[in-house]
């Protein structure tokens, strides 16, 4: 399936980080972004916008450590360079590589994937490589933030596939957000309070006056076989957050840097229409997926965490 790419992951556990490489066949692939979080880590993303003279791309990089983790897409461009692949500029090619990372260095230790860590994850890519979890970028992915770490939940990669009569589509999204996991309006993957029952980080925001922490971000990419344009792709990557909004609560808020990419090899000609409803559900189902994933944190929540949470209720 979308034999057109190839996935990579460099998975560093001991320090609870890591970055995927999702690397387009050589003569690149259609591309678009669009990032709604307000406090982004990217890189290349306005090559991407509408109007702009670069249409295709050669790899997007999804990675843990923060800005510190965009120094991995250096090593996928030293990667891709090797292989002689990017844009002709004339006496030499030059890949274009776009990314984004997340938050997860305060997830076990202060640690980003480097150069290295993007070109090992090329080096390693392979097709159907939909491996989901605590890998590559997922790591150190972790949701249900408002108090910090104490309080999170593991999280990780999420997948989604979907084909139909020719038309390939796969969701890959790294979920690391402020808020939990939901499905059809019910948490499915959150921070519990003492007696089990979910905490509902939406109902804690709207109480006010808390201890935020603005270190979160939920990225991914939208890969297919579609063949569209890149005005399209960046059609798709807007919509790809209604997916967000459908399975996040609460999704892009001022603390999340939310950014989610499309990559088309451009194979199978296809009513763009149908892409558009399938896109939403598709990303829905993805960070939904998590929830069968998820791996506890084994410290212990103090006490003094969810005395809060008690107040907040009692403030509401």
């Amino acid at each position: 399936m979308l034999n057109a790419f190839k996935i990579g992951h460099v998975t560093d556990d001991i320090n609870g980080t890591g970055v995927t490489v999702i690397v387009a066949k050589k003569s690149g692939a259609v591309a678009g972004v669009c990032v709604r979080g307000a406090a982004p880590a990217t890189r290349e993303t306005d090559l991407l916008a509408d109007g702009k003279m670069i249409r295709q791309i050669n790899a997007v990089v999804l990675s843990g450590g923060s800005a510190f983790g965009l120094e991995a897409a250096c090593g996928v461009v030293d990667w891709l360079y090797e292989q002689h692949i990017g844009y002709n500029a004339g006496r030499y090619l030059v890949p274009i590589v776009a990314g984004a990372s997340l938050y997860d260095l305060e997830y076990k230790n202060f640690a980003f994937p480097n150069k290295k860590a993007g070109y090992d994850a090329c080096a390693s890519a392979s097709i159907d490589n939909f491996e989901c979890g605590s890998i590559g970028a997922g790591t150190g992915a972790t949701i249900s933030k408002l108090f910090g770490i104490i309080t999170a939940v593991k999280s990780g990669i999420g997948i989604q596939l979907y084909s139909l009569n020719g038309l390939e589509i796969a969701v890959i999204v790294a979920v690391n957000a402020l808020g939990d996991v939901v499905k059809d309006g019910n948490i499915i993957l959150g921070a519990k309070s003492e007696m089990g029952e979910f905490i509902d980080c939406r109902n804690i925001l709207s109480a006010g006056s808390l201890p935020l922490q603005q270190k979160n971000t939920t990225i991914g990419c939208v890969i297919t076989n579609a063949v569209i344009t890149k005005e399209e792709a960046n059609i798709l990557a807007s919509l790809s957050h209604d997916g967000f909004a459908l399975a996040l609560s609460p999704a892009h808020t001022m603390f999340d840097g939310d950014a989610m990419f499309v990559m088309s090899s451009c194979e199978k000609n296809f009513e763009f229409n149908i892409l558009t409803a399938l896109i939403p559900s598709l990303t829905a189902q993805a960070i939904q997926s998590v929830a069968n994933t998820s791996q506890p944190i084994t410290h212990k929540v103090n006490n003094a965490i969810f005395s809060l949470f008690k107040k907040a209720f009692r403030r509401k």
